[in-house]
């Protein structure tokens, strides 16, 4: 099912199309100004909310023979501003189809279905989790989780998918073997970021039960041996899964990206990308993006840098750019300016957007810092990108660019203080949060104007950050490396509701679904939830 906002483009897109006027209840249908494939239906009949595909609404009132009430042309829906008068039968009819169709697959905001989530702006619509837990206190469950990986949660059904790299046997005995073994230096005595041993691995993908934590399946993608080390922090299993709830997708980097089905099937595979070559040897951590039919998968590194888009059922390349760039950890987004759908992606030479379609580059901009890992996010007509190692830089800019758009109007606002690093910012309300580098320093703007709302506020009780921050239910959740969770309000003032800690380490963004947010910590995925 795809949602609302998939592709990075959230609620502020959403335009009503009409009205229906039953017996005194109103059915308001809303889409996206810009997209009426991935767009949505909402039928809502007192606390009721069922929500469905565009394409799938557009089919039952064709079938009624209301298509003059929702058109396709291409790939716009024509607003029609009218109210239509229904039969009783006919009504019952199309009700029954809405509601058999949102039930039959879980609604927009119960899923997050990939890194950023649904809206692609690290938000949800209408979860709304708890704001208060530890690690016993408003656990729904937690279950141990073998190896490592800082992949965030997915959601989809009543599935959660996680993604781990799992010692083999002969890799346990083999890094206990060269743990004896003196540590290697450089520079000043200091110790080689690619501290963890080359072994043996299982690079895993596990499947749970969302209700209560049961194990449904786990699939062994490879085992092998990575060619290249890793930061001790980072591990090798660091890209979200992604899923478009037919099919999982999983991407180990140099080991491969593959496609399960829900129930664990593999259905392709492709390890021909060949190996990356990381800046430092500081890993890889990239995660692929679904939208529509594609599916779409970063390769920035110190090797030859490229782009790839595939086609989701087949993993066959629909097109490959080529890149002039250096490592890059971040996750494109897919834009629209109503005329052509955008791939932006971020680097440290230029941000770049790509037509969806044919991978032509529409335009470009400089200024980023080094290796960027923030992923962009989009309002309106503006997408912004920033990052903030060994320098600090964020922009805005108008997706109706051409060329290179350095200096020109195009780039709507720009800051140059306080800009985020590994954790990307997340979209809100109108506002755009951030921390400031690796730290637990918190800024926060308007994302169209770019005008400061508050700025370097310090979170209690966190003191540096991987994990993104996540909007839902009214609140923001910053989440620090010792496991701590601060809740604050989202809002103009900065305004604390709760601190938490689930008790071990948190280098994965939290996933906020439905009435629960999933944490995946050092050792244990945590469900959060009443």
């Amino acid at each position: 099912m795809l949602p609302i906002g998939f592709g990075g483009r959230g609620v502020e897109n959403l335009t009503a199309l009409a009205e229906i006027k039953f017996e005194n209840t109103q059915f308001a249908f809303t889409c996206r100004k810009d997209d009426a494939i991935n767009a949505a239906v909402t039928i809502s009949r007192g606390c009721f909310c069922f929500e469905i595909p565009m394409s799938l609404a557009v089919f039952g009132l064709c079938k009624n023979g209301y298509n003059k009430f929702l058109k396709l042309t291409g790939s716009q829906v024509q607003p029609l501003d009218q109210e239509l008068e229904m039969s009783r039968p006919t009504f019952a009819a199309a009700l029954f189809c809405f509601a058999f169709l949102a039930f039959a697959s879980t609604s927009y905001g119960q899923d997050w279905n990939q890194w950023r989530g649904s809206t692609g702006n690290g938000g949800s619509v209408d979860a709304d989790p708890p704001t208060k837990w530890s690690d016993t206190e408003n656990v729904k469950w937690k279950v141990a989780i073998p190896g490592r990986g800082s992949g965030s949660p997915i959601i989809s059904g009543n599935k959660v998918f996680v993604v781990s790299a799992v010692q083999t046997e002969q890799g346990a005995k083999d890094a206990r073997s060269k743990a004896q073994r003196p540590q290697q230096q450089s520079g000043r005595g200091r110790r080689r970021g690619s501290s963890i041993p080359l072994v043996e691995m299982d690079f895993k993908l596990f499947c749970f039960d969302r209700s209560n934590g049961e194990k449904l399946w786990e699939q062994t993608a490879i085992t092998t041996t990575p060619h290249e080390g890793t930061h001790s922090s980072n591990g090798f299993a660091s890209a979200s899964p992604c899923t478009d709830g037919h099919n999982v997708y999983a991407s180990f980097g140099s080991r491969g990206l593959y496609c399960y089905t829900m129930d664990g099937e593999l259905v392709w595979k492709r390890n021909d990308f060949g190996e990356m070559n990381t800046r430092g040897s500081f890993g890889e951590g990239s995660s692929p993006l679904l939208f529509e039919d594609k599916l779409i998968l970063p390769w920035d590194h110190e090797g030859p840098s490229s782009t790839y888009v595939l086609n989701k059922k087949t993993g066959e390349t629909v097109w490959k750019t080529d890149r002039d760039e250096p490592t890059n950890w971040a996750t494109p987004i897919v834009v629209s300016n109503g005329e052509q759908k955008q791939v932006v992606v971020t680097g440290q030479n230029k941000v770049r957007a790509y037509e969806l379609e044919s991978g032509e580059e529409i335009w470009s901009c400089g200024g980023q810092t080094e290796r960027p890992c923030a992923t962009p996010v989009a309002i309106g007509d503006l997408v912004i990108v920033g990052s903030g190692h060994r320098g600090s830089y964020m922009a805005a800019f108008k997706l109706d660019g051409k060329g290179d758009i350095a200096g020109s109007d195009k780039v709507a606002w720009s800051i140059a203080k306080d800009t985020p690093d590994i954790a990307s910012p997340v979209l809100s309300s109108g506002r755009l949060y951030y921390h400031k580098g690796k730290t637990g320093i918190l800024s926060c703007l308007d994302a169209k104007t770019g005008d400061s709302v508050f700025s370097a506020i310090r979170v209690p009780g966190i003191k540096s950050t991987y994990a993104s921050p996540v909007a839902a239910g009214g609140h923001i959740y910053l989440t620090g490396r010792s496991g701590t969770t601060v809740v604050i309000k989202d809002s103009e003032k900065f305004e604390v509701v709760s601190s938490n800690s689930v008790g071990q380490t948190v280098d994965a963004t939290p996933a906020p679904a439905g009435d629960n947010l999933f944490i995946r910590g050092e050792k244990h995925l945590f469900c959060i939830g009443q």
